[in-house]
C-alpha cells in the first residue's frame, strides 16, 4: 500500500509541475510615424489643358489650286512670312474682266455727259424737248452709277488677287498643313489649310467649382481683379515639374454653368522658349490659405469607412488606438488634419489593417515621407 501511495502522489507531483504559465497576446509589428506639424499653405488646384494664347485658323478665302506650301510643318514662322500660294491665273483673268467692263462704263459716262452738255443749251433755247434732255441727264446718272459699280468689281478681284498669296498674320507656331499643293482649295468654302498658335504666352484653360472659386475670392479680398493682376498661379506640368514662372487670370467666365457648377477660366504663363505646346494637361495650382501649425498625416495612414475617417495612434501603452479624426484638404501625400489629433503623437501609417482597438504594438520603425 505504501509503494502504491509513493508512485500516484509521484504522479500527481508531475503533473502539477509540468503546466507552462500562460502567455498574453503577442505584440503586432507595425510601421507607424509621428504626425507632421508645420505651417502648411493650402492650394487650389485644378486640372487645365494648354492653348494657344492666339490661335489662327489659316483657310483659304479664293477659289483656286494650290500651288505650293512655303514653310515647314511644326515650326516658328514670323508674322508676314508666306505660308501658301493659289494659283491666280482665274483671278487674273477675272480682273481683266473687271477692267474692261470699268473701261466701258467710263466710255458710256463720258458720252452722257458730253450729250448733257450738249442739249442743255438747245433746251435753254426751246430748240428741244424737256424729255430729250431728261433722258440725257437720266443716261448719265445712269452711267455714274454703273462706273462705281465696274469700280467695285475691280477693287474686289484686286482683292481676290491678293488673297492667293496667304502670309502669317502673326508670329507663333504653325501646325500641319491639312491641303498639299495640287489640290483645289476655296471651292463652296473657306478651305482650311492649317492652324497657326502664338506660343509666348501660353494660356491654361480649367473649369473651377463655385466652392474654389469663393476660396480664391476670400483668398484676394473678395477680389478677383487683385487675382487677376497678381501672377500667383503655378502650373506642375506632366512630369511632375513646375514651371519656374507664375501665370495670372486673363479670363473668367461671366457665369457659373448651372449643369456643371462651374465658372470656365484662362491663366496666362510665360513661355519664351516655347516649351509649352497648345493641347497639354497640366494641373494649376494657387494658394488660397496657410494654416499656422498644420498637423499632417501620410494618406496611407488613414483609414476611410462611409464618409468616416479614423487613424490608429500608438499610446504611451504601446496599444493601438481607433481614433477618429476630421480630415482637411490633400498636400501632395499627406492630409491634413483638422481634429483628432496633437503633436507628437505617433500613427500607425503600415499594418493598421489587422489591428482592433487596443491591440499591443511594436514599433518597427518610423516611416519616411
Amino acid at each position: 500500500m505504501r509503494i502504491v501511495a509513493w508512485w500516484i502522489g509521484l504522479v500527481l507531483l508531475a503533473g502539477c509541475g509540468g503546466q507552462p504559465a500562460a502567455e498574453g497576446p503577442r505584440a503586432m509589428p507595425v510601421v507607424a510615424a509621428e504626425v507632421i506639424v508645420r505651417d502648411q499653405p493650402i492650394y487650389f488646384e485644378a486640372l487645365g489643358q494648354t492653348i494657344g494664347a492666339q490661335d489662327v485658323e489659316i483657310r483659304a478665302r479664293v477659289e483656286g489650286i494650290l500651288e505650293e506650301v512655303h514653310f515647314r510643318e511644326g515650326a516658328m514662322v514670323e508674322k508676314g512670312d508666306l505660308l501658301y500660294s493659289i494659283d491666280p491665273s482665274t483671278v487674273e483673268a477675272n480682273l481683266a474682266q473687271a477692267r474692261g467692263n470699268l473701261a466701258q462704263a467710263e466710255a458710256a459716262l463720258d458720252k452722257a455727259r458730253r450729250d448733257v452738255q450738249r442739249l442743255t443749251p438747245l433746251w435753254e433755247k426751246n430748240a428741244i424737248s424737256r424729255q430729250m434732255l431728261d433722258d440725257a441727264l437720266a443716261a448719265e446718272q445712269a452711267g455714274e452709277g454703273a462706273v462705281e459699280t465696274a469700280r467695285g468689281a475691280v477693287d474686289n478681284m484686286q482683292i481676290q488677287l491678293g488673297y492667293t498669296k496667304i502670309y502669317a498674320p502673326i508670329t507663333g507656331l504653325i501646325g500641319k498643313t491639312e491641303v498639299k499643293a495640287g489640290n483645289l482649295v476655296g471651292r463652296g468654302q473657306n478651305t482650311l489649310l492649317t492652324t497657326l498658335s502664338a506660343l509666348d504666352p501660353i494660356a491654361v484653360r480649367f473649369s473651377i467649382s463655385e466652392q474654389d472659386f469663393l476660396a480664391l475670392q476670400r483668398a484676394n479680398s473678395g477680389n478677383m481683379r487683385e487675382q487677376a493682376a497678381a501672377a500667383v498661379f503655378s502650373l506642375i506640368l506632366a512630369d511632375g515639374q513646375e514651371l519656374p514662372a507664375k501665370g495670372q487670370v486673363m479670363f473668367a467666365d461671366r457665369n457659373v454653368d448651372p449643369a456643371t457648377g462651374t465658372l470656365l477660366v484662362e491663366v496666362s504663363f510665360p513661355n519664351p522658349d516655347y516649351r509649352l505646346r497648345p493641347g497639354q494637361f497640366a494641373r494649376v495650382r494657387a494658394p488660397v490659405e496657410e494654416i499656422q501649425g498644420a498637423i499632417l498625416v501620410p494618406q496611407r495612414a488613414v483609414r476611410e469607412l462611409q464618409a468616416t475617417y479614423s487613424v490608429f495612434v500608438v499610446g504611451a501603452d504601446d496599444r493601438a488606438e481607433l481614433r477618429p479624426v476630421k480630415v482637411g484638404a490633400r498636400v501632395d501625400n499627406l492630409y491634413v488634419i483638422a481634429e483628432g489629433l496633437q503633436p507628437g503623437e505617433q500613427v500607425v501609417v503600415e499594418g493598421w489593417q489587422k489591428l482592433q482597438n487596443g491591440t499591443p504594438v511594436s514599433m518597427i520603425h518610423p516611416a519616411a515621407e
